[in-house]
């Protein structure tokens, strides 16, 4: 079994590889510190079995978990988290393992037990909506996900850019992010959600940055933080 831990501590990935080659010695296990260096490990190989922390520096792991699904359909994916109320987002992207830290060597073997069971059975395709629910002017409008170009943050809430039409909501982008974390969109910037099938344009900008312009919409800039360039660049193969 191929298996890749992607954790930005190096105690917990240490303690997870040793756990993991207690019940499966002859795994190969590779490891990453940082979305940006998961995503060049995943580029370059494939996995069976994909342990990702939910809070990597660099990206939301459910990003991250995200763009692997699109890379590698078969792999396997176990979220790690030191919380279990973070565990609902592993669900929202129909990621049924997960495990807490401190990792538990019973819960571990009990994981690797049942992900390769289900790699041994045959796959079933998850259902997943393609409607996002948006709170605006006292009702819920239920709006087509793959319809929405970006969303930015104005004052407690958001503006939601779709083809065909703007809407605001009061809820953070933060939650919008995590919501759309399976549907290709990546923040860009603090203000900035932005779906990638989306983009028209992408050029260099202030301070060794970039922005991106987005299509139908190509009269608005948006910047693009430098510490999100790099990945990006990799999100979009540039």
């Amino acid at each position: 079994m191929k298996i890749a831990v992607i954790d930005d501590e190096r105690p917990a990935r240490r303690e997870l590889i040793h756990q993991i080659l207690e019940h499966v010695p002859d795994s190969d296990i590779m490891e990453a510190d940082s979305g940006a260096g998961a995503l060049e490990l995943l580029s370059a190989q494939s996995f069976d079995l994909l342990f990702i922390d939910i809070n990597l520096n660099d990206m939301e792991g459910t990003t991250l978990a995200a763009a692997a699904q699109k890379m590698m359909p078969k792999a396997q994916i176990v979220f790690a988290t030191a919380y279990s109320q973070y565990a609902v987002k592993a669900f929202e992207l129909g990621v049924s393992n997960y495990i807490l830290k401190p990792f538990d060597p019973e819960r571990v073997k009990r994981v690797l037990e049942k992900c390769r069971k289900e790699m041994e059975a045959p796959r079933t395709p998850l259902l997943q909506s393609d409607k996002l629910a948006i709170n605006t002017n006292k009702k819920i409008l239920l709006v087509d996900i793959h319809q929405i170009v970006y969303l930015e943050t104005e004052g407690r809430g958001c503006i939601i850019h779709t083809a065909a039409g703007d809407y605001t909501d009061n809820q953070l982008l933060g939650e919008f992010e995590k919501k759309l974390a399976s549907h290709s969109f990546y923040r860009i910037h603090k203000s900035y959600l932005v779906n990638l099938n989306y983009i028209s344009e992408l050029f260099p900008w202030a301070n060794n940055s970039l922005a991106v312009k987005m299509q139908g919409f190509e009269q608005n800039i948006l910047p693009v933080s430098r510490d999100k360039v790099k990945n990006l660049r990799q999100l979009l193969g540039v």
